[in-house]
């Protein structure tokens, strides 16, 4: 089944996604107790789209905070906007246009006294680009989709102009979170120290950030 057809059959409410829930509720109808489990990956139709064999766009998650779980709802939300963006017959028609496949994006939030410095390292490796950014971590108070937005769309103006590419295309509406979204997996690693100073370092170096992702 194409990406297209896909589309259309999940748009149309299938049938067989009301066979979904089947098993859920057999369980709690014979166990009088709820089910714990959460699958690896949504079950919402399109929400698995990094599956899809002609995905362009590729997140990868990191922080250097040292609480992997600190900053999970940033996370998700701008890996749920990079994947948004993939899914867009805009944007991936854009993307053709660099004549690279695919671009793998690597996002790097830090903690507000290690963002002194925001790196970026865009490199091609054979048919991909791969991108490293780091970001600040939004205050408690953030609209964290507005946030995401504006972060991923900044990352791409750098691409954009990096490879000399047309302007932006329009920005698709970003849907909103399903409430049983999974934790994305995050890459975690801390600054080092400088050596005979107490301070942390305070920023990614450009070496280390080309390497943060291995």
């Amino acid at each position: 089944m194409d990406e297209q057809t896909f589309r259309d059959f999940a748009d149309h409410l299938a049938p067989g996604a009301h066979l979904l829930p089947v098993a859920e509720r057999a369980y709690r109808t014979s166990t009088r107790t709820d089910v714990k489990h959460r699958t690896a990956v949504g079950t919402r139709p399109g929400s698995n789209v990094t599956a899809w064999g002609n995905s362009w766009l590729h997140p990868h998650m990191g922080t250097t905070t040292g609480e992997p779980h600190a900053p999970q709802d940033f996370m998700i939300a701008l890996r749920h906007v990079a994947l948004t963006l993939d899914a867009d017959p805009g944007w991936r028609s854009w993307w053709l246009r660099s004549g690279l496949t695919a671009c793998e994006l690597g996002i790097v939030a830090e903690g507000r006294l290690d963002h002194l410095r925001p790196s970026a390292d865009i490199r091609r490796f054979n048919d991909r680009l791969r991108a490293n950014f780091t970001c600040a971590l939004p205050s408690g108070d953030a609209d964290l989709p507005a946030r995401a937005a504006t972060e991923v769309l900044s990352m791409f103006e750098v691409i954009r102009q990096a490879m000399s590419l047309p302007g932006l295309p329009p920005t698709p509406h970003v849907p909103s979170l399903p409430a049983d979204v999974p934790e994305v997996a995050v890459t975690t690693k801390h600054l080092p120290e400088r050596p005979g100073e107490r301070e942390h370092q305070g920023y990614l170096t450009l070496t280390q950030i080309q390497e943060f992702f291995g």
